[in-house]
Parts: C-alpha cells; structure tokens; sequence
C-alpha cells in the first residue's frame, strides 16, 4: 500500500483484524462498495424512522428492550464510537481505546424527549461527516490496526461495522418492531 492513494475498493477486513463479536456486523454488507452503502444508509434511516409516528417512539417489543427511540439513539451512540475509534487509529494513535456500556448511554440519552426527525438528522448528520473524513483516507490509513475494547481493530473493519451495525438495527426494526 502507498500513501498518498486512494483505495478504489475497500476490502473485506481479515477476521484477526477484529474481535469475532463484531463478524456479525461486518457480515451484514456483502456490497463490494463499503463508501457507497455507508453514503446510503442515511436515506435509508430516515426512510424508516422517519415516516413513524411519534406515539411509536417509547414501543419496546419486548420487557427489558429498548424502544425505538433508544434503539435509534443507539445507532447514533455507535456512529459516534466507531468514527471516534476509526480518526484515532487512522491517525496513528496507539494508545488503547476503551469499550463503552451501550445500557448506561441509553439511560442518559433523552431519547424520548426527541422527536424522530431530530434523533435521524443527527444521525443523518453524522455520517455525512464521517464520510468526509473516510473519504480522505488513503490506502495505508485503512489498514492501520490499534485496540479498542481490548482487541485489535483496523480502520477498515470499523468501516464495515459501521456500517453492519446500522444496518443490523434496520433489520431488527423490521423484524421485531414494525412486524
């Protein structure tokens, strides 16, 4: 790999470039255009959150499950770990980044004094940032590996979490919440 160049294709990641907790995300995106499914997932996300009513917000399918809200507002906590974890390692920082407890942030999110437009333009918002900044990075970037909740992680398996995990809680939407 050069520096400098920009990858035309982003490749899969090797399975030791990542814990084998995130395998299921990053099997989620079977296109060959990692930039392209992350670039579509915004319309995609407003799309579905963004045609639900408001009542629909505080629906868990389940006792114990989050609500919808706190479902999308997951989906945000997430773009804004794996974008966080994604500039530090690119940029060569090595020291290990620490996990984060996904129940606690839930807690304090105020989801559900949110509306859903607001909760998917900042998700929508997000992620046009973060694209931006995947976007500048050249072949080397993508390959670099740090530690992140105590396991090796490249860039580039990050890319592919991103966008596995969005699209694993779209489905689970799907499937448990709107069936």
């Amino acid at each position: 790999m050069q520096t400098g160049m920009k990858p035309s294709v982003i490749e899969k990641p090797a399975v030791e470039e990542f814990n084998a907790y995130y395998g299921g995300y990053i099997s989620q995106v079977t296109e060959p255009d990692l930039l392209g499914v992350l670039a579509s997932q915004p319309n995609e996300v407003t799309a579905v959150f963004g045609s639900l009513d408001e009542s629909r917000g505080t629906f868990a399918y389940a006792e114990g499950k989050w609500t919808i809200k706190e479902l999308l507002s997951h989906v945000i906590d997430g773009e804004r770990h794996f974008a966080h974890r994604v500039h530090r390692i690119s940029r060569g920082d090595m020291t290990p980044i620490e996990g984060f407890e996904q129940d606690h942030y839930i807690a304090t999110s105020h989801a559900h004094e949110r509306t859903f437009a607001d909760l998917v333009a900042e998700f929508s918002e997000l992620r046009q940032a973060n694209l931006r900044s995947l976007r500048s990075l050249d072949e080397s970037d993508w390959l670099q590996i740090g530690t992140a909740s105590g396991f090796p992680i490249s860039v580039r398996a990050l890319g592919f979490i991103m966008a596995g995990h969005v699209r694993h809680h779209v489905n689970i939407l799907k499937d448990r919440y709107l069936a």
